[in-house]
């Protein structure tokens, strides 16, 4: 009777995983027409089914993908603070090259993509604008679409359709070179979210390097803008 009960909650779970994954691209696909405003809301559809799977699963907490009392074990593990940091880096690295390849179109575009969510002229609200919107998308991308997918499809697979969906989300209007070039950015920023993942096993520790990585972005585009 146990046994029963394990794999139909397994079963419910792989629904739930497939049907939430499956709502997140289709969201995302509506930014092919340019007066849909509804992409963003897969931030929300992923971090609903996280929720969801974990209850129906009966994930164990010390299994979880969401982990906070494990942080500091999550972070000695092999390569992880070498490749927490390193978004940090690339957003900074990305900002100069296209500031040179691109001048201030570049900055320019960056500002307005990020500009209509975030608070520029109030830093208090601008610092927990930046960590809510990484801790989302983390649990979105990383604890969802990635640490459930690949339960069922391999690491690169899940890592680089999840990436490719998460890019797909930042588009904005702008020059297709400009536009190519800042999505390319993110979804490397995202390949690189995911092995963090997949080393710790914590997408509390992914969030952690995403709000780092976003941070110094920042600091990069104010400096340049």
């Amino acid at each position: 009777m146990k046994d029963q009960q394990v794999m139909e909650n397994n079963r419910k779970s792989v629904a739930l995983t497939m049907t939430g994954m499956a709502i997140m691209i289709l969201l995302t696909a509506t930014k092919v027409v340019p007066s849909s405003t509804i992409a963003g809301y897969s931030i929300f559809v992923g971090i609903a089914f996280f929720f969801l799977t974990e209850a129906v699963s009966k994930t164990p907490t010390a299994e979880s993908g969401l982990r906070f009392h494990t942080i500091p074990a999550d972070l000695k593990k092999p390569g992880v603070i070498a490749w927490l940091l390193l978004p940090g880096v690339s957003g900074i690295a990305t900002l100069v090259v296209g500031n040179l390849i691109f001048g201030g179109e570049f900055v320019a575009h960056e500002m307005g993509r990020v500009g209509s969510i975030l608070s520029f002229d109030k830093i208090a609200l601008l610092i927990g604008q930046v960590i809510i919107a990484a801790f989302g998308e983390e649990i979105a991308y990383r604890g969802f679409f990635l640490g459930k997918g690949m339960k069922r499809f391999p690491f690169w697979l899940c890592a680089v359709v999840s990436s490719a969906v998460f890019a797909a989300g930042h588009i904005a209007p702008g020059n297709i070179g400009v536009v190519l070039y800042d999505v390319a950015g993110v979804f490397i920023d995202s390949l690189i979210f995911s092995v963090i993942y997949h080393k710790s096993g914590n997408c509390v520790i992914s969030t952690l390097s995403h709000i780092l990585g976003n941070a110094l972005s920042l600091a990069a585009v104010l400096f340049f803008g």
